[in-house]
């Protein structure tokens, strides 16, 4: 008798994080019935394109009727390149959390000062500063922005309102998007938040997300 295909999930971190702050993430979409997995890689060390490439690798050896991937930060960043390099039947579908789809103002303030460059690292390589491939529409992607003015980003500067505290709303904005939605929460605090946690199952239930938010 043949299984039924599993849904799998993928959760990719943003810069300077490692995964782990995805927990909360994992653990809801466990109970909404998808096998989750947890990709860690070198946000400063490696450019998004290099990591795209290590993403295909463990994509792979995947066992799932459909992937679909959750993209914090910089790791929406890292799936528009991913997309742009490889194609995959099984692929299914894709949000993303505070990225700064049009670049983010804050990494092209810091990208001024050598210090900041140092910081930024190989992240700045067609990555946080802009210049990512256009999305190529190989499947269905929404955008999840957040409102809550929390984070370093007002400190630093470069940060237009609304925003996250690191990200502008405007910034999560993605040419080709099947669906964006702004959420009072910060940039950090969305991996948290119960009402990101509905919105990003509805949005791989439905392709769209719940403008009414059920909670």
């Amino acid at each position: 008798m043949e299984r039924p295909a599993v849904e799998a999930v993928v959760l990719i971190h943003g810069l300077f994080l490692n995964g782990y702050e995805m927990s909360f993430l994992r653990f809801q979409l466990s109970r909404a019935g998808y096998l989750s997995r947890r990709f860690r890689y070198p946000s400063v060390r490696c450019s998004p394109a290099s990591v795209a490439e290590q993403l295909r690798r463990v994509v792979q050896d995947l066992d799932a009727g459909k992937i679909h991937f959750i993209c914090h930060s910089l790791g929406g960043l890292v799936i528009r390149h991913y997309f742009a390099l490889f194609e995959d039947l099984r692929h299914g579908r894709v949000v993303t959390l505070g990225t700064p789809h049009q670049g983010s103002g804050v990494a092209r303030y810091l990208s001024t000062f050598t210090l900041g460059r140092k910081l930024l690292g190989k992240s700045n390589r067609r990555g946080v500063s802009g210049d990512v491939p256009a999305w190529n529409g190989g499947c269905e992607i929404g955008s999840i922005a957040g409102t809550l003015s929390v984070g370093m980003g007002r400190v630093i500067g470069e940060l237009s309102n609304p925003n996250d505290g690191t990200v502008a709303v405007a910034e999560t904005h993605l040419h080709g998007a099947t669906d964006h939605i702004a959420l009072p929460v910060s940039h950090l605090g969305m991996l948290v938040s119960r009402q990101v946690a509905i919105q990003v199952v509805h949005f791989l239930q439905q392709g769209r997300f719940a403008h009414r938010p059920q909670i």
